[in-house]
Protein backbone atom coordinates (compact mmCIF):
# COMPACT_ATOMS: atom_id res chain seq x y z
CA UNK A 1 0.00 0.00 0.00
CA UNK A 2 2.87 2.34 0.83
CA UNK A 3 4.48 1.76 -2.56
CA UNK A 4 1.12 2.30 -4.29
CA UNK A 5 0.67 5.64 -2.53
CA UNK A 6 4.20 6.67 -3.48
CA UNK A 7 3.47 5.80 -7.13
CA UNK A 8 0.35 8.00 -6.97
CA UNK A 9 2.41 10.85 -5.51
CA UNK A 10 4.87 10.48 -8.40
CA UNK A 11 1.97 10.77 -10.83
CA UNK A 12 0.76 13.85 -8.97
CA UNK A 13 4.16 15.53 -9.39
CA UNK A 14 4.10 14.84 -13.13
CA UNK A 15 0.64 16.39 -13.11
CA UNK A 16 2.01 19.47 -11.32
CA UNK A 17 4.48 20.05 -14.13
CA UNK A 18 2.12 19.45 -17.06
CA UNK A 19 0.38 22.88 -17.07
CA UNK A 20 3.40 24.97 -16.01
CA UNK A 21 4.85 25.52 -19.49
CA UNK A 22 1.60 25.55 -21.44
CA UNK A 23 0.95 29.28 -21.49
CA UNK A 24 4.37 30.11 -22.90
CA UNK A 25 4.15 27.47 -25.64
CA UNK A 26 0.56 28.32 -26.64
CA UNK A 27 0.53 32.12 -26.26
CA UNK A 28 1.91 32.97 -29.74
CA UNK A 29 -1.23 31.39 -31.23
CA UNK A 30 -3.58 32.55 -28.46
CA UNK A 31 -3.11 36.31 -28.27
CA UNK A 32 -4.04 37.11 -31.91
CA UNK A 33 -7.34 35.27 -31.44
CA UNK A 34 -8.15 37.32 -28.34
CA UNK A 35 -7.07 40.57 -30.01
CA UNK A 36 -4.71 41.56 -27.20
CA UNK A 37 -1.01 42.56 -27.17
CA UNK A 38 1.58 39.83 -26.75
CA UNK A 39 2.54 41.38 -23.39
CA UNK A 40 -0.83 40.36 -21.91
CA UNK A 41 0.61 36.93 -21.19
CA UNK A 42 2.14 38.61 -18.16
CA UNK A 43 -1.33 39.49 -16.85
CA UNK A 44 -2.49 35.87 -17.01
CA UNK A 45 0.77 34.70 -15.47
CA UNK A 46 0.48 37.19 -12.60
CA UNK A 47 -3.10 36.10 -11.83
CA UNK A 48 -1.99 32.48 -11.69
CA UNK A 49 0.98 33.37 -9.50
CA UNK A 50 -1.24 35.44 -7.21
CA UNK A 51 -3.55 32.47 -6.76
CA UNK A 52 -0.67 30.15 -5.95
CA UNK A 53 0.67 32.55 -3.33
CA UNK A 54 -2.74 32.86 -1.63
CA UNK A 55 -3.40 29.12 -1.59
CA UNK A 56 0.15 28.34 -0.42
CA UNK A 57 -0.33 30.62 2.58
CA UNK A 58 -3.60 28.81 3.37
CA UNK A 59 -2.15 25.31 2.94
CA UNK A 60 -1.53 24.79 6.66
CA UNK A 61 -5.13 25.59 7.51
CA UNK A 62 -6.52 23.49 4.65
CA UNK A 63 -4.32 20.46 5.35
CA UNK A 64 -5.18 20.43 9.06
CA UNK A 65 -8.86 20.62 8.15
CA UNK A 66 -9.07 18.15 5.26
CA UNK A 67 -5.83 16.15 5.29
CA UNK A 68 -3.25 15.85 2.53
CA UNK A 69 -5.18 13.36 0.39
CA UNK A 70 -8.34 15.46 0.12
CA UNK A 71 -6.42 18.70 -0.42
CA UNK A 72 -4.46 17.06 -3.26
CA UNK A 73 -7.57 15.60 -4.91
CA UNK A 74 -9.54 18.87 -4.65
CA UNK A 75 -6.61 20.96 -5.87
CA UNK A 76 -5.90 18.77 -8.91
CA UNK A 77 -9.65 18.81 -9.64
CA UNK A 78 -9.63 22.62 -9.55
CA UNK A 79 -6.66 22.72 -11.90
CA UNK A 80 -8.39 20.27 -14.27
CA UNK A 81 -11.53 22.43 -14.31
CA UNK A 82 -9.47 25.57 -14.92
CA UNK A 83 -7.60 23.97 -17.84
CA UNK A 84 -10.90 22.88 -19.33
CA UNK A 85 -12.12 26.45 -18.85
CA UNK A 86 -9.04 27.72 -20.69
CA UNK A 87 -9.87 25.44 -23.61
CA UNK A 88 -13.42 26.84 -23.75
CA UNK A 89 -12.44 30.51 -23.37
CA UNK A 90 -13.34 32.78 -26.26
CA UNK A 91 -12.27 36.08 -24.67
CA UNK A 92 -9.30 37.34 -22.71
CA UNK A 93 -11.57 38.18 -19.77
CA UNK A 94 -12.72 34.57 -19.51
CA UNK A 95 -9.12 33.43 -19.63
CA UNK A 96 -8.32 35.69 -16.68
CA UNK A 97 -11.29 34.34 -14.70
CA UNK A 98 -10.22 30.74 -15.23
CA UNK A 99 -6.67 31.69 -14.21
CA UNK A 100 -7.93 32.21 -10.64
CA UNK A 101 -8.82 28.54 -9.86
CA UNK A 102 -5.80 27.54 -11.95
CA UNK A 103 -3.46 29.28 -9.48
CA UNK A 104 -5.40 28.40 -6.35
CA UNK A 105 -5.33 24.69 -7.21
CA UNK A 106 -1.65 24.64 -8.13
CA UNK A 107 -0.49 26.33 -4.93
CA UNK A 108 -2.46 24.10 -2.56
CA UNK A 109 -1.33 20.80 -4.06
CA UNK A 110 2.29 21.96 -4.30
CA UNK A 111 2.60 22.95 -0.64
CA UNK A 112 0.58 20.04 0.74
CA UNK A 113 2.31 17.31 -1.27
CA UNK A 114 5.79 18.69 -0.62
CA UNK A 115 5.16 18.68 3.12
CA UNK A 116 3.79 15.14 3.09
CA UNK A 117 6.84 13.84 1.24
CA UNK A 118 9.21 15.81 3.48
CA UNK A 119 7.65 14.20 6.56
CA UNK A 120 7.30 10.63 5.35
CA UNK A 121 9.90 9.85 2.70
CA UNK A 122 13.66 10.06 2.33
CA UNK A 123 15.39 12.92 0.54
CA UNK A 124 16.04 10.85 -2.60
CA UNK A 125 12.30 10.63 -3.23
CA UNK A 126 11.96 14.40 -2.96
CA UNK A 127 14.66 14.84 -5.63
CA UNK A 128 13.15 12.21 -7.90
CA UNK A 129 9.66 13.62 -7.43
CA UNK A 130 10.84 17.05 -8.52
CA UNK A 131 12.55 15.36 -11.45
CA UNK A 132 9.08 14.03 -12.33
CA UNK A 133 7.84 17.62 -12.23
CA UNK A 134 10.45 18.32 -14.91
CA UNK A 135 9.11 15.41 -16.95
CA UNK A 136 5.62 16.91 -16.73
CA UNK A 137 6.90 20.39 -17.61
CA UNK A 138 8.54 18.87 -20.70
CA UNK A 139 5.49 16.83 -21.72
CA UNK A 140 3.09 19.77 -21.47
CA UNK A 141 4.55 21.79 -24.37
CA UNK A 142 4.98 18.57 -26.35
CA UNK A 143 1.27 17.81 -26.04
CA UNK A 144 0.46 21.42 -26.96
CA UNK A 145 2.82 21.17 -29.94
CA UNK A 146 1.08 17.98 -31.08
CA UNK A 147 -2.30 19.72 -30.95
CA UNK A 148 -1.00 22.72 -32.91
CA UNK A 149 0.78 20.71 -35.62
CA UNK A 150 -2.25 18.45 -35.99
CA UNK A 151 -4.36 21.52 -36.71
CA UNK A 152 -6.51 21.09 -33.59
CA UNK A 153 -5.48 24.45 -32.16
CA UNK A 154 -4.42 25.53 -28.69
CA UNK A 155 -7.93 24.88 -27.37
CA UNK A 156 -7.45 21.12 -27.81
CA UNK A 157 -3.96 21.28 -26.32
CA UNK A 158 -5.41 22.62 -23.09
CA UNK A 159 -8.26 20.14 -23.32
CA UNK A 160 -5.91 17.17 -23.64
CA UNK A 161 -4.05 18.24 -20.49
CA UNK A 162 -7.34 18.82 -18.65
CA UNK A 163 -8.46 15.27 -19.51
CA UNK A 164 -5.23 13.91 -18.05
CA UNK A 165 -5.80 15.98 -14.91
CA UNK A 166 -9.40 14.76 -14.64
CA UNK A 167 -8.14 11.18 -14.85
CA UNK A 168 -5.61 11.86 -12.10
CA UNK A 169 -8.32 13.47 -9.95
CA UNK A 170 -10.32 10.24 -10.20
CA UNK A 171 -7.25 8.23 -9.18
CA UNK A 172 -6.64 10.54 -6.22
CA UNK A 173 -10.25 10.26 -5.05
CA UNK A 174 -10.06 6.46 -5.21
CA UNK A 175 -6.75 6.53 -3.31
CA UNK A 176 -8.07 8.55 -0.34
CA UNK A 177 -8.12 5.51 2.00
CA UNK A 178 -4.37 5.08 1.43
CA UNK A 179 -3.64 8.50 2.91
CA UNK A 180 -5.27 7.45 6.19
CA UNK A 181 -2.75 4.64 6.76
CA UNK A 182 0.11 4.45 9.18
CA UNK A 183 2.16 7.05 7.29
CA UNK A 184 -0.38 9.81 7.90
CA UNK A 185 0.80 12.69 10.05
CA UNK A 186 -0.05 12.80 13.70
CA UNK A 187 -3.34 14.11 15.01
CA UNK A 188 -1.66 17.11 16.57
CA UNK A 189 -0.38 18.26 13.21
CA UNK A 190 -3.53 17.57 11.23
CA UNK A 191 -6.06 18.86 13.72
CA UNK A 192 -4.05 21.37 15.76
CA UNK A 193 -4.35 25.13 15.51
CA UNK A 194 -3.16 26.65 12.26
CA UNK A 195 -0.54 29.36 12.64
CA UNK A 196 -1.17 32.90 11.43
CA UNK A 197 1.27 34.52 9.02
CA UNK A 198 2.60 36.74 11.79
CA UNK A 199 3.21 33.70 14.02
CA UNK A 200 4.98 31.87 11.21
CA UNK A 201 7.30 34.76 10.40
CA UNK A 202 8.17 35.09 14.10
CA UNK A 203 9.58 31.53 14.14
CA UNK A 204 13.42 31.67 14.25
CA UNK A 205 14.75 30.99 10.76
CA UNK A 206 11.44 31.60 8.96
CA UNK A 207 12.50 34.90 7.38
CA UNK A 208 15.82 33.37 6.33
CA UNK A 209 14.23 30.37 4.64
CA UNK A 210 11.69 32.60 2.88
CA UNK A 211 14.51 34.73 1.46
CA UNK A 212 16.38 31.57 0.46
CA UNK A 213 13.41 30.32 -1.55
CA UNK A 214 12.81 33.77 -3.04
CA UNK A 215 16.44 34.01 -4.17
CA UNK A 216 16.57 30.46 -5.51
CA UNK A 217 13.46 30.90 -7.65
CA UNK A 218 14.75 34.26 -8.86
CA UNK A 219 17.90 32.44 -9.99
CA UNK A 220 16.06 29.57 -11.68
CA UNK A 221 13.31 31.55 -13.39
CA UNK A 222 15.51 34.42 -14.55
CA UNK A 223 18.02 31.95 -16.01
CA UNK A 224 15.31 30.03 -17.84
CA UNK A 225 13.47 33.09 -19.14
CA UNK A 226 16.40 35.25 -20.24
CA UNK A 227 19.05 32.72 -21.33
CA UNK A 228 17.88 32.70 -24.94
CA UNK A 229 17.81 36.51 -25.17
CA UNK A 230 21.28 36.69 -23.59
CA UNK A 231 22.69 34.22 -26.11
CA UNK A 232 21.13 36.07 -29.05
CA UNK A 233 21.60 39.71 -28.08
CA UNK A 234 24.95 39.48 -26.29
CA UNK A 235 26.65 36.41 -27.76
CA UNK A 236 25.32 36.80 -31.30
CA UNK A 237 23.85 33.30 -31.56
CA UNK A 238 20.89 33.07 -34.02
CA UNK A 239 17.52 33.18 -32.24
CA UNK A 240 16.34 29.72 -33.35
CA UNK A 241 19.63 28.14 -32.28
CA UNK A 242 19.69 30.08 -29.00
CA UNK A 243 16.22 28.79 -28.08
CA UNK A 244 17.45 25.23 -28.35
CA UNK A 245 20.63 25.98 -26.42
CA UNK A 246 18.69 27.74 -23.66
CA UNK A 247 16.70 24.55 -23.08
CA UNK A 248 19.96 22.95 -21.90
CA UNK A 249 19.41 24.78 -18.62
CA UNK A 250 16.22 22.77 -17.97
CA UNK A 251 17.89 19.59 -19.19
CA UNK A 252 20.55 20.24 -16.55
CA UNK A 253 17.91 20.62 -13.83
CA UNK A 254 16.02 17.47 -14.82
CA UNK A 255 19.11 15.27 -15.14
CA UNK A 256 20.59 16.84 -12.03
CA UNK A 257 17.56 15.97 -9.93
CA UNK A 258 17.68 12.37 -11.11
CA UNK A 259 21.35 12.20 -10.05
CA UNK A 260 20.71 14.10 -6.81
CA UNK A 261 18.40 11.34 -5.65
CA UNK A 262 21.38 9.00 -5.55
CA UNK A 263 23.71 11.56 -3.98
CA UNK A 264 21.28 12.15 -1.10
CA UNK A 265 21.97 8.57 -0.01
CA UNK A 266 25.46 9.76 0.98
CA UNK A 267 25.06 13.49 1.74
CA UNK A 268 22.51 15.25 3.93
CA UNK A 269 20.21 18.02 2.72
CA UNK A 270 22.41 20.89 3.93
CA UNK A 271 25.47 19.56 2.11
CA UNK A 272 23.41 18.93 -1.02
CA UNK A 273 22.23 22.55 -1.05
CA UNK A 274 25.78 23.80 -0.56
CA UNK A 275 27.17 21.57 -3.30
CA UNK A 276 24.41 22.65 -5.67
CA UNK A 277 25.09 26.31 -4.95
CA UNK A 278 28.83 25.77 -5.55
CA UNK A 279 28.19 24.14 -8.94
CA UNK A 280 25.79 26.96 -9.93
CA UNK A 281 28.38 29.51 -8.81
CA UNK A 282 30.97 27.88 -11.07
CA UNK A 283 28.51 28.12 -13.96
CA UNK A 284 27.90 31.83 -13.33
CA UNK A 285 31.64 32.55 -13.19
CA UNK A 286 32.13 30.76 -16.53
CA UNK A 287 29.43 32.98 -18.06
CA UNK A 288 31.20 36.06 -16.71
CA UNK A 289 34.48 35.20 -18.41
CA UNK A 290 35.15 36.45 -21.98
CA UNK A 291 35.25 32.95 -23.44
CA UNK A 292 33.87 31.25 -26.55
CA UNK A 293 30.13 30.55 -26.81
CA UNK A 294 30.64 26.87 -26.05
CA UNK A 295 31.86 27.81 -22.57
CA UNK A 296 28.80 30.00 -22.04
CA UNK A 297 26.58 27.02 -22.89
CA UNK A 298 28.57 24.87 -20.46
CA UNK A 299 27.99 27.56 -17.83
CA UNK A 300 24.23 27.40 -18.39
CA UNK A 301 24.25 23.62 -18.01
CA UNK A 302 26.26 23.93 -14.79
CA UNK A 303 23.79 26.47 -13.39
CA UNK A 304 20.97 24.01 -14.17
CA UNK A 305 22.85 21.12 -12.57
CA UNK A 306 23.58 23.29 -9.54
CA UNK A 307 19.96 24.34 -9.20
CA UNK A 308 18.81 20.71 -9.29
CA UNK A 309 19.27 19.67 -5.64
CA UNK A 310 18.57 23.04 -4.02
CA UNK A 311 14.76 23.26 -4.16
CA UNK A 312 13.90 19.64 -3.22
CA UNK A 313 16.55 19.43 -0.48
CA UNK A 314 15.47 22.75 1.03
CA UNK A 315 11.91 21.47 1.23
CA UNK A 316 12.92 18.08 2.59
CA UNK A 317 14.96 19.70 5.36
CA UNK A 318 12.00 21.77 6.59
CA UNK A 319 10.79 19.32 9.29
CA UNK A 320 14.37 18.97 10.56
CA UNK A 321 14.79 22.75 10.75
CA UNK A 322 11.38 23.68 12.15
CA UNK A 323 9.74 20.52 13.51
CA UNK A 324 7.04 18.28 12.02
CA UNK A 325 4.25 20.18 13.79
CA UNK A 326 5.17 23.43 12.02
CA UNK A 327 6.46 22.10 8.71
CA UNK A 328 3.22 22.57 6.75
CA UNK A 329 2.94 26.19 7.83
CA UNK A 330 6.59 26.84 6.97
CA UNK A 331 6.36 25.06 3.62
CA UNK A 332 3.30 27.19 2.82
CA UNK A 333 5.27 30.43 3.22
CA UNK A 334 8.23 28.84 1.43
CA UNK A 335 6.03 28.13 -1.60
CA UNK A 336 4.59 31.64 -1.44
CA UNK A 337 8.10 33.11 -1.34
CA UNK A 338 9.14 30.88 -4.23
CA UNK A 339 6.22 32.06 -6.37
CA UNK A 340 6.98 35.68 -5.43
CA UNK A 341 10.58 35.25 -6.60
CA UNK A 342 9.38 33.57 -9.79
CA UNK A 343 6.90 36.36 -10.52
CA UNK A 344 8.87 39.46 -9.55
CA UNK A 345 12.56 39.00 -10.31
CA UNK A 346 12.54 38.06 -14.03
CA UNK A 347 10.63 41.29 -14.84
CA UNK A 348 13.13 43.23 -12.70
CA UNK A 349 15.93 41.89 -14.84
CA UNK A 350 13.84 42.68 -17.92
CA UNK A 351 13.86 46.34 -16.88
CA UNK A 352 17.63 46.24 -16.40
CA UNK A 353 18.15 44.51 -19.74
CA UNK A 354 15.94 47.02 -21.53
CA UNK A 355 17.37 50.14 -19.92
CA UNK A 356 21.03 49.07 -19.71
CA UNK A 357 22.03 45.78 -21.39
CA UNK A 358 21.15 42.09 -21.37
CA UNK A 359 24.87 41.43 -20.80
CA UNK A 360 24.14 42.02 -17.07
CA UNK A 361 22.49 38.59 -16.81
CA UNK A 362 25.46 36.75 -15.20
CA UNK A 363 25.94 39.59 -12.70
CA UNK A 364 22.24 39.51 -11.80
CA UNK A 365 22.38 35.73 -11.35
CA UNK A 366 25.51 36.11 -9.22
CA UNK A 367 23.75 38.59 -6.93
CA UNK A 368 20.68 36.42 -6.28
CA UNK A 369 22.82 33.28 -5.91
CA UNK A 370 25.05 34.93 -3.29
CA UNK A 371 21.91 36.11 -1.47
CA UNK A 372 20.59 32.55 -1.48
CA UNK A 373 23.88 31.17 -0.12
CA UNK A 374 24.02 33.83 2.59
CA UNK A 375 20.43 33.34 3.82
CA UNK A 376 20.78 29.54 3.74
CA UNK A 377 23.91 29.74 5.88
CA UNK A 378 22.07 31.99 8.34
CA UNK A 379 19.25 29.43 8.48
CA UNK A 380 21.68 26.60 9.21
CA UNK A 381 23.41 28.71 11.86
CA UNK A 382 20.09 29.43 13.60
CA UNK A 383 19.30 25.71 13.68
CA UNK A 384 22.78 24.88 15.00
CA UNK A 385 22.47 27.57 17.66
Amino acid sequence: MVNLLLAIIYLAFISLGLPDSLLGSAWPTMYPQFGVPVSYAGIVSMIISGGTIVSSLQSDRMTRWLGTGKVTAISVGMTAAALLGFSLSRSFGMLCLWAIPYGLGAGSVDASLNNYVALHYKSRHMSWLHCMWGVGATLGPSIMGFALTAGSGWHMGYRYISFLQIGLTAVLVLSLPLWKGSRQTGAAQVHGKALSLREIIAIPGAKEVMLTFFSYCALEQTSGLWASSYLTLHKGIPADTAAGYASLFYVGITIGRALSGFLTMKFDDVRMVRMGAAVALAGVFIMLLPLANSYTLAGLVLIGLGCAPVYPCLIHSTPAHFGADRSQAIIGVQMASAYAGTSLMPPVFGVLAGSITVALLPWFLLAVLLMMMYTHQKLVSIKAG
